[in-house]
């Protein structure tokens, strides 16, 4: 256990339930009791939910059937729960299971300009420097960063969020997607930190590309909240265009949800792909962006202007899914996918 300070939670407030849960496989996910109406009260709810939500163990479907729900549901409470979630496999791979009900963060992105340093100090480490794209930084207990070492190469961290000096920088946040959850940098002086594994593990161990699909199947869910608006469009009409777009949506939908229970039953060990596990998760995240992307046209050709500029729940899942889907480095991930492809003495296919 890592004894980190916890702060105070907000508390809750009484939603509606999820009633129509985004389902990868035949087995529906657990569910919270209430919907969390946003990422803070998402966080508050975290604290106490299931201990084995985990990828890997069996019920990696289920997982990612509960991303997809609150993502369909509301893009900005998956997108504040999946790194907490993310958090805790990673340090249960790690050997150091967080039994203290705190919130956790993920920074592991690197950034122009800035640059975060760890040095051993004492048996222990230290970090010093900036890290950019700090997702909920003042308002997460603990977080997971990597860091550079002394001697090159990068290590994972543990570090409270809430000890001296940690500064979240004052940088403006001025996207129209996620409003609520911003990802401005956080400057490090001189703060304690426990290593999370040793050099270069946290990118090598398969729990890595496993959380990377996670992320993808918050992005589907944000297709399907987008899907259902259409969806009830064509039942209220005749109209044989949105019929069409209806169509298209939904076969997209399926190959991304296909691809998804497809990797879900990898990670859990019940299918052998034949391909590394990084190929796996790349596919993936290629196949559920570019459904994302033609929802995105899709449903903004059949419904028009009307739902963007007077259904505030509507305008918000578009701009959220615009952002969020950009976690996806669009042709910088499928030349690295490529380039993996064309080293193999036999074609991929």
């Amino acid at each position: 256990m890592i004894g980190w300070s916890t702060r105070t939670a907000p508390p809750r407030t009484s939603v509606a339930r999820i009633t129509t849960p985004v389902q990868l496989g035949p087995s529906t996910p657990w569910l919270p009791d209430v919907a969390p109406s946003d990422p803070d009260e998402a966080l508050a709810a975290v604290r106490h939910w299931p201990a084995d939500l985990r990828p890997g163990t069996g019920t990696t479907a289920a997982l990612w059937s509960l991303l997809a729900s609150l993502a369909a549901h509301d893009l900005g409470v998956a997108r504040a729960v999946e790194p907490h979630l993310d958090a805790l496999a990673i340090l249960d791979q790690a050997g150091l299971p967080d039994t203290g009900a705190r919130t956790w963060g993920v920074f592991a992105a690197e950034g122009p300009g800035v640059r975060l340093d760890a040095v051993p100090l004492d048996g222990g480490w230290r970090l010093t420097g900036t890290k950019p794209w700090c997702s909920l930084a003042d308002r997460l207990d603990a977080a997971l960063v990597t860091a550079h070492l002394p001697g090159g190469g990068r290590a994972l961290f543990a570090v409270d969020l809430a000890g001296p000096g940690v500064a979240p920088v004052d940088q403006p946040w001025v996207s129209r997607g996620l409003v609520e959850i911003p990802s401005t940098p956080v400057a490090f002086d001189d703060v304690p930190a426990t290593a999370v594994g040793g050099p270069g593990w946290y990118l090598e161990r398969p729990g890595f590309w496993w959380g990377g699909i996670g992320v993808a199947a918050c992005w589907y869910g944000g297709a399907v909240g987008l899907a259902r608006a259409l969806w009830a469009r064509a039942s209220a009409s005749d109209d044989r265009l949105v019929a069409m777009h209806l169509g298209a949506v939904d076969a997209g939908l399926q190959d991304a949800r296909r691809a998804l229970a497809e990797a879900a039953l990898v990670v859990d060990g019940d299918l052998d792909p034949g391909v590394p596990g990084p190929v796996v998760a790349q596919r993936v995240r290629a196949t559920v962006a570019r459904t994302c992307e033609d929802v995105l046209t899709r449903v903004g050709h059949a419904l028009g202007p009307a739902p963007l500029a007077l259904d505030a729940a509507h305008a918000k899942r578009v701009a959220d899914l615009q952002v969020y889907v950009r976690q996806q480095h669009a042709e910088r991930d499928d030349a690295s996918l490529g380039a993996k492809l064309a080293g193999w003495d036999d074609a991929p296919w």
